[in-house]
């Protein structure tokens, strides 16, 4: 008996980390993520990871889990996962990758690599790097627009 309600324990509490996610991710093609993205005036966010990688892990349950992450990702990005060992994660990989994971790319909404963030940070180190990337598309809107 104890060993059922460990059990339900532990399905709740994986249930609840899932349902408190923070982090809003869109489930879709890169065309339709970055059609979103278009449409909402936001940068496409790419998580690149695998099941297998535990500094993925920790991403999604110490840091895309946390109010002010999510609030952060709401003002300024649409956000897509893409497994590496899937087509599409596996073909960005391929593109912008240089093996390691977890990898975050962000791209304006004309398919311009604004910035990548490589490995695993806490989340204000995480925050202030996604800060760096989102002042350079400002500076680049601001450039262009001269």
């Amino acid at each position: 008996m104890k060993r059922l309600i460990l059990l339900l324990i532990a399905i709740v509490g994986l249930t609840v980390t899932k349902v408190g996610a923070q982090v809003h991710w869109v489930e879709g093609s890169t065309d339709e993520v970055r059609e979103l993205a278009l449409k909402s005036d936001k940068l496409v966010f790419i998580d690149l990871y695998a099941d297998w990688c535990g500094p993925c892990q920790m991403m999604n349950n110490r840091v895309f889990t946390r109010k002010e992450v999510g609030d952060f990702f709401d003002r300024h990005f649409v956000a897509a996962k893409y497994n590496i060992e899937r087509p599409t994660g596996r073909k960005l990989m391929q593109l912008y990758g240089k093996g390691s994971i977890p990898l975050y790319l962000v791209f304006n909404t004309e398919g311009e690599l604004l910035g990548t963030i490589l490995g695993a940070y806490p989340h204000e180190e995480f925050v202030q790097h996604l800060e760096r990337i989102v002042k350079r598309k400002e500076w680049l809107k601001a450039t262009k627009g001269n």
